[in-house]
């Protein structure tokens, strides 16, 4: 086994884990997830980039979806977030060290639809923010 078939198994070893208990219980109870990798996106102020904000996704599939053609496409959905952010940054008016998590979902079920295919994808889940640092905005705004 060379050394590309071997981290591929590790990558997709962490993989199964990253999505818990869709793959756990007997019967499919829990329904399907996947937990994108973190992504860092821009926090844009004035045309100005004020401070960078790292935001996990988890995707909440529809019975239609399978778990491996969705996980594949792991690349390709944080691709469309990093593009969506830079186009309509997601930044909160008041607050320069999280985003806007509905809007963020929003453009994310935009993308899910065309990366996945209409209706695989059922429900983005924001499940963590973390600032590059804390960042105020200036007062009178």
């Amino acid at each position: 086994m060379d050394r590309r078939q071997l981290l591929s198994l590790i990558a997709g070893g962490i993989g199964m884990s990253a999505a818990g208990p869709a793959l756990a219980g007997g019967g499919g109870a829990a329904p399907a997830v996947v937990n994108l990798q973190g992504v860092g996106l821009p926090v844009i102020a004035d045309g100005r980039v004020r401070n960078y904000v790292f935001v996990s996704v988890r995707l909440h599939l529809s019975a239609s979806a399978t778990l491996e053609t969705v996980r594949a496409k792991d690349a390709h959905f944080r691709d469309a977030l990093v593009k969506a952010a830079h186009r309509t940054p997601f930044t909160l008016a008041d607050d320069w060290s999280s985003l806007d998590a509905a809007a963020l979902s929003r453009a994310m079920m935009a993308a899910a639809n065309r990366i996945a295919g209409r209706g695989k994808v059922s429900r983005v889940e924001v499940t963590n923010q973390a600032a590059r640092r804390r960042v105020d905005p200036p007062r009178g705004r």
